[in-house]
């Protein structure tokens, strides 16, 4: 096998919640990939207002190995929230989100580093979703919903499996707190003109724990945060008097 190609620094982000079946696992996963492809490296649980022990394994993790940061919420903040916690604290050159849930292959971050510096972001596409058959069509129809909204054109916006430029990310407004996070991160990132790759990756089934996406109220937040992004990028393009739609 050809060695990976190497960058020089990441911050790699652990949204999570009720995750103590998972955490020490997804840690432990990273702690041994991340020399494979960096010369440093951090790795942030963002213990997102956790009713398990999530947070206290977190803390013995980072005790025993200080590559290994801790955020805690206090109370739930939501997806969303727990992801601008991990931008927040990123400190490297490049950042790689990744949901914390373990169904994602911190092995395939050497499918998405042959991509950088030439790219802004390069986006994971789940090659066959572990999901239930409800959940893959709910993401599919969000994904139609979202192109014909806001123009952004990648075809898997709520992949959890994303590296990043810090500097792109410097200094962004984000606003949603629910699951459309993802969403409003592309678009607004194609208003800065990021340049983005998408790359296949796996997507393993979750071992342990409970999924919220399909929650009710998380798809109502989901909906109605979409549509006051909608609202607000259009009228940027007005005030701009551009007719153009961002994430081309």
């Amino acid at each position: 096998m050809s060695s990976p190609v190497r960058i020089p620094a990441i911050s790699v982000f652990l949204p999570s919640h009720n995750e103590e079946g998972n955490v020490e696992r997804v840690v432990r996963s990273y702690l041994a990939e991340l020399p494979r492809v960096a010369d440093d490296f951090e790795i942030i649980v963002v213990d997102d207002g956790s009713r398990d022990r999530t947070g206290e394994i977190a803390e013995r993790l980072a005790a025993e190995d200080s590559h290994v940061k801790v955020v805690r919420h206090p109370v739930n903040q939501g997806y969303g929230g727990a992801v601008i916690s991990g931008i927040r604290a990123a400190t490297k050159q490049y950042v790689l989100l990744c949901d914390g849930d373990g169904q994602f292959d911190p092995a395939d971050l050497e499918r998405l580093t042959p991509f950088v510096p030439e790219y802004d972001v390069v986006a994971g596409r789940r090659v066959r979703r572990a999901d239930h058959l409800i959940r893959r069509i709910n993401g599919k129809a969000w994904t139609i919903l979202v192109r014909v909204l806001l123009g952004i054109t990648i075809s898997d916006i709520d992949c959890g499996f994303k590296l990043f430029k810090r500097e792109k990310l410097e200094g962004m407004d984000l606003r949603a707190h629910g699951a459309m996070i993802s969403t409003e991160l592309m678009a607004r990132l194609a208003g800065r003109g990021a340049k983005v790759k998408e790359v296949d990756v796996k997507h393993l089934p979750r071992l342990t724990g409970e999924q919220s996406g399909a929650n009710l109220k998380v798809v109502a937040r989901a909906f109605k945060e979409l549509m006051a992004l909608y609202r607000e990028l259009r009228d940027e393009r007005r005030a701009r008097g551009q007719g153009g739609r961002p994430g081309r």
